[in-house]
């Protein structure tokens, strides 16, 4: 089967979207897909202009509430992976802490749900080991900035933080830890050559099911779901490789086990293994159908855990739980 595709790169979040989207549907794409935050409202708008043709958003919030035929929002589960690198964190921490305070650290870009449900999950990870484990997080206010990474980074080695994680993509981070011989977990892919005495393990959403299921839906005339969140299971979550030199004995066999849990039963954000304001929460309204007030509006905990991800594809998992402390 050969498939023919364009590519954009350097989109900017405006109108500058818009024009590309309809650039590529003028240019015979039958199949659009843009993965920036701020992309969707252009996305939505050029659908609505081009309505033979599918238009697929990462990260976005929409779909299931416009119910315009061809425009659809996806995700994965990263909160999965996001947890296993907290289990390797944990791990590496319990080794390297000693007599100090068990503190973690954590670079975030943006104050969003989708940052909050990744570290509160790698914190998840990180007590299921340490249970005693605190977490300090920064954000630098961008998806990508170096030099407010590394600075991030820093400030928190300063607030005694042993192992470091990221929402970032940056070398800034990374740099920072492997300067400072402080290890650390990343995300969106390997550190392993660049920072080969303190990168642990990194955690990454693998595009290719989804595009895959989209090219196979549209040449068999099915409907693209208005919603789509990939798993470890359909391969949309990826660990990337791990580090041997700066991993804990154990942890590949450890994250192995994990994530043969998660076919079983494991829930990453069960709420008996947290709390807010002290208490285990029973309860919680969240806000999936996303307005300009983030008025809560549909329950999402039952059967003893928090309903990440099912309710709409992008995360809406944005409780401060216990344990972590935001100081920027």
């Amino acid at each position: 089967m050969n498939i023919e595709y364009l590519i954009k790169t350097g989109v900017g979040e405006s109108d500058e979207c818009y024009s590309a989207a309809c650039e590529l549907a003028d240019s015979g794409c039958n199949f659009v897909f843009a993965d920036s935050f701020g992309h969707e409202d252009y996305m939505l708008q050029a659908a609505l202009e081009f309505p033979e043709v599918q238009f697929c958003h990462a990260t976005g919030t929409k779909a299931h509430i416009e119910n315009v035929a061809n425009f659809h929002n996806a995700f994965a589960s990263i909160y999965e992976g996001r947890y296993l690198t907290g289990v390797a964190a944990g791990m590496k921490l319990a080794e390297v802490m000693g007599d100090n305070e068990p503190i973690i650290g954590y670079v975030g870009a943006l104050p969003y749900a989708e940052v909050i449900s990744g570290y509160s999950a790698f914190y998840l990870g990180v007590t299921s080991i340490v249970p005693e484990a605190k977490m300090f997080v920064t954000f630098t206010g961008s998806w990508y900035d170096e030099t407010a990474e590394k600075e991030a980074a820093m400030a928190l080695m300063e607030k005694g933080a042993i192992v470091i994680s990221a929402h970032a993509d940056s070398m800034g981070m990374p740099t920072a830890c492997e300067a400072r011989g402080v290890p650390f977990v990343a995300y969106n892919g390997s550190f392993k050559e660049a920072c080969p005495n303190t990168y642990i393990i990194s955690t990454r959403i693998n595009w290719a099911p989804y595009v895959k299921y989209c090219i196979e839906s549209i040449q068999n005339g099915t409907p693209i779901a208005a919603d789509w969140v990939g798993t470890i299971k359909t391969g949309s979550v990826e660990m990337c490789e791990l580090n041997d030199v700066a991993a804990a004995k154990g942890t590949e066999t450890a994250l192995k086990d994990i994530t043969g849990q998660f076919a079983t039963g494991l829930h990453v954000f069960d709420v008996s293994k947290f709390t807010f304001e002290g208490e285990n929460i029973t309860s919680y309204m969240a806000d999936v159908d996303s307005d300009a007030n983030y008025t809560p509006d549909t329950e999402v905990v039952s059967d003893g855990y928090f309903h990440e991800s099912e309710y709409r594809s992008a995360p809406y998992f944005d409780i401060a739980i216990d344990g972590i402390t935001v100081l920027s």
